[in-house]
């Protein structure tokens, strides 16, 4: 514990930074260079670790409508920057911006054109190799929907953060069930297609107001930890994150809306797009399934049902670790829990190939 006049020059010292120098995080990205590009998918290779990156890679996949710097939110509390750090080939894949021109995009076009050329194009890039996912929230999804429709992708592994499976067992959204019913569905039908979609303004709030306790009490919290210029600089990231949100394209939210939201089809562990089944069956690879313990989002429940979904995979692991719906994956927490997780996981991985290639030779 700081004596109360360290903690007033600290305070001092952080508010000089965020009043005069711009703000107290360092939102530098992690150096990258990109390795292929194409509609709504520009991969990148993280570079300038600390040491050379050896082993497989690791793709790092984020959800629609948020950036992909959820990935990279600061220094000192990016998970692309502890992948780097830690010595392993580490990818992004970036939508980039969702323009009204791509209204009529649907789920089809991640599954089927958007991830499965990233993997691609990863393995090929790291000489071949086997690629391990990792995604966050309906980035999870989505890869999870790749790799059972596609058993012919190099996927060594899949870790999903916060991906919801199971809506009705999301309060926030239970309210709305009754209207939704009431409407037949058609309550969100005409104003997604005037719009073309969910624009990013109505994310960015939608994303808020999901915190939105946390939004009320900040101002208390930052004069409170005024002293803490780490707490600082992670509430500046997150309103960075916040202020970078991307539009749902309208076939997607749409899609979204009546599969996944009113008829829970993920529960069941299958997906009808408009008549195209793809079963969780149909995933073979190991996972790692970890859900936030304040997550408002994807509670518990809602993504703890993935774990009895996947009867194919040899092997599902399920954690739960603090923070909510961002923080569980980098938040301050996550760097000694989630980032604990995945890497046990990842390096656990690995060997296990290792070891069946030392017992074939």
């Amino acid at each position: 514990m700081s004596s109360p006049p360290a903690r007033v020059a600290a305070a001092a010292s952080n508010v000089i930074g965020k009043v005069f120098q711009g703000g107290v995080a360092d939102l530098r990205p992690v150096p990258r260079v990109l390795i292929d590009q194409g509609p709504n998918r520009s991969v990148y290779r993280m570079t300038a670790g600390a040491r050379p990156p050896e082993g497989p890679p690791v793709l790092l996949v984020p959800p629609l409508a948020a950036p992909a710097l959820c990935f990279d939110l600061r220094r000192g509390c990016s998970l692309a920057e502890h992948l780097v750090e830690s010595g392993r080939r580490t990818y992004l894949v970036d939508y980039g911006n969702v323009a009204f021109s791509d209204r009529r995009l649907g789920v089809e076009h991640w599954i089927d054109e958007v991830l499965p050329k990233a993997i691609q194009r990863v393995s090929a890039d790291a000489g071949g190799q086997e690629v391990h996912v990792v995604a966050w929230c309906l980035g999870g999804i989505f890869s999870l929907l790749t790799a059972a429709d596609r058993p012919d992708l190099p996927i060594a592994s899949i870790a999903t953060v916060a991906a919801p499976f199971d809506f009705t067992a999301i309060p926030l959204i239970a309210p709305f069930r009754p209207l939704v019913d009431f409407t037949g569905g058609h309550l969100l039908t005409p104003f997604y297609r005037a719009l073309g979609g969910a624009p990013s303004y109505l994310v960015s709030r939608a994303f808020r107001i999901s915190g939105i306790n946390k939004e009320i009490t900040k101002p208390l919290a930052i004069l409170k930890n005024l002293d803490d210029r780490d707490y600082l600089a992670q509430i500046e990231a997150v309103d960075h994150f916040m202020d970078n949100m991307i539009a749902y394209p309208g076939r997607t939210f749409g899609q979204l809306y009546h599969r996944f939201f009113r008829s829970n089809d993920l529960a069941e562990g299958t997906v009808d797009l408009n008549g195209r089944i793809i079963s969780l069956t149909g995933v073979k690879a190991p996972t790692l399934v970890i859900a936030g313990a304040d997550d408002s989002i994807a509670p518990r429940a809602a993504v703890e049902r993935l774990v009895g979904l996947l009867e194919n995979a040899p092997s599902v692991r399920f954690e739960v670790a603090p923070g909510g719906h961002l923080g569980v994956l980098t938040g301050r927490k996550a760097r000694g829990t989630t980032w604990r997780h995945l890497d046990e996981f990842l390096t656990q991985q690995i060997d296990n190939v290792e070891g069946d290639t030392a017992s074939a030779h």
